[in-house]
């Protein structure tokens, strides 16, 4: 028996699946799982803005964008039920504004964004087993009307992104971690050898460390690794 005809969309969109499932056992960092998601859901809808929002402990922050924003990407926050981004994440619900979005009574303005003026609105949440990871939103500076194909393929990126997301903000989170004990573990070894060099308490270590980082417009942790780097090629020299 002959196979069905499939229609261009239709391939297109079991295609588009294919590639999402494909990857997803891929063990990327998290900025290129949230990059290969963004990439994924503009290439199912076209959009003019597209930003991934990320549940980190109970705020959601603004991981990605299809639009360069770096000085709000990785610090932009809102608070669970904000705006309707806030409100999809928190009923776990689509929205879909086909115009006026700004009108919906559960919009909220972000001046940093100048998306906030675009007309129609898709905010989509991204879920693994029920649970809240972030949410994703697409929106049009002018009308749109959002077929059931658009809100349906992209609920479906949200679901199926969910775990590998999830798997890949927890990875990165750990990593942060380890990072942020090891810059411990430098300052205070640069701290104990400032200290006693130069017979002073920690508190006057740490801010000479401060003075240095400024002055020399460096991040602390490598203004201390000079430091101990210094100690080393001293004792060595001995």
């Amino acid at each position: 028996m002959d196979e069905p005809v499939r229609t261009l969309e239709e391939t297109s969109d079991i295609d588009l699946l294919h590639d999402i499932g494909s990857r997803m056992a891929a063990a990327d960092p998290f900025h290129e799982v949230l990059q290969r998601v963004l990439d994924m859901v503009t290439a199912a809808v076209r959009c003019d803005s597209c930003f991934i929002y990320v549940l980190e402990k109970d705020k959601l922050v603004l991981r990605a964008s299809k639009n360069p924003h770096e000085d709000v990407v990785d610090r932009m926050q809102i608070d669970m039920g904000q705006g309707v981004t806030g409100w999809v994440a928190e009923q776990k619900q689509t929205v879909a504004l086909p115009a006026k979005a700004w009108a919906d009574p559960r919009f909220a303005r972000f001046p940093a964004l100048p998306e906030d003026r675009f007309e129609a609105f898709l905010a989509v949440p991204i879920l693994c087993r029920g649970k809240l990871v972030g949410a994703i939103n697409m929106q049009h500076r002018e009308s749109h009307h959002h077929s059931k194909r658009e809100i349906k393929l992209v609920t479906m990126i949200g679901y199926l992104v969910g775990a590998e997301l999830e798997l890949a903000r927890m990875e990165y989170e750990k990593s942060q971690l380890a990072e942020q004990l090891e810059t411990r573990k430098v300052m205070e070894r640069a701290k104990g050898l400032l200290q006693r060099e130069l017979g002073i308490d920690e508190e006057s270590a740490y801010l000479m460390l401060q003075k240095q980082s400024r002055q020399k417009r460096k991040p602390l942790r490598e203004i201390a690794e000079a430091i101990i780097l210094m100690d080393d090629l001293r004792k060595g020299k001995k």
